[in-house]
């Protein structure tokens, strides 16, 4: 049965999405099928940063009400094998939270991690995740404001129990300016430290020109995903150091 892993953020722009499609990715290079999940709704770009823009022709309100079977609506990524996507509807509001969980469950007969990238806020589309999820990672960057609103979602989240923080877009120089540092991103968000990713301007290329961020470099945030994703196969491995 695979694991069901919720990606949330307490605000926009933590860099949740390229997260969940760079940890999604090394997983499937790692030889794990993955199934990527947006839920997003109205506003979908996992497609954009895993490199399938316009590729889903089905979503997953489609195998919800049953219109296409779960394996016709999940699209494999064409370049990493093992990595699939199902998006988000454009719109479809009201959304029954069973049927939702009985397609992440039946995704698990199929898949070693199903990634559901929820977006910010603590809306229908988190909502949706937080019924299906077995394990959450959440993502904060380490400003004052991002690490409350991280703090106020983990609040939201207290039926469940695998939780983890991951310290996205950090920078050496606004650590040392806010005096704050990992040690105390963790207390604050009271969740332990899955890993921490530096910012990188090859993120936003990659997603610019339509290509998945580790087949564009080994540098960055690359082998800080890489290392997540490591992590949540179960091996211990080291965190990335951001000097």
């Amino acid at each position: 049965m695979g694991t069901a892993v919720m990606v949330t953020s307490g605000k926009g722009g933590t860099g949740k999405t390229s997260l969940t499609a760079g940890v999604a990715s090394c997983l499937a290079a790692l030889g794990r099928r993955v199934l990527c999940i947006d839920l997003d709704i109205g506003l979908r770009n996992l497609d954009l940063t895993l490199g399938m823009s316009d590729r889903a022709l089905m979503d997953f309100t489609d195998v919800m009400e049953y219109r296409c079977p779960l394996l016709s609506a999940a699209v494999e990524q064409p370049e990493i094998r093992n990595l699939f996507l199902l998006t988000a509807p454009h719109s479809s509001p009201g959304l029954d939270q069973k049927r939702f969980r009985a397609v992440v469950d039946e995704a698990g007969d199929y898949f070693d991690f199903v990634f559901m990238d929820s977006p910010a806020g603590l809306g229908e589309g988190f909502q949706l995740a937080m019924a299906a999820a077995d394990r959450v990672i959440v993502v904060s960057a380490v400003d004052p404001a991002a690490l409350r609103d991280a703090q106020r979602t983990v609040a939201e989240l207290h039926t469940l129990t695998q939780l983890h923080l991951v310290m996205n877009r950090v920078q050496p120089r606004l650590i040392s300016k806010l005096r704050t540092s990992i040690d105390n991103a963790m207390d604050t968000a009271g969740l332990p430290l899955l890993g921490v990713v530096p910012e990188d301007p090859n993120v936003t290329m990659a997603t610019a020109a339509g290509v998945p961020l580790i087949l564009t470099t080994y540098k960055g945030a690359a082998p800080a995903y890489l290392n997540i994703a490591k992590r949540l196969m179960g091996q211990r491995v080291p965190l990335l150091r951001i000097r």
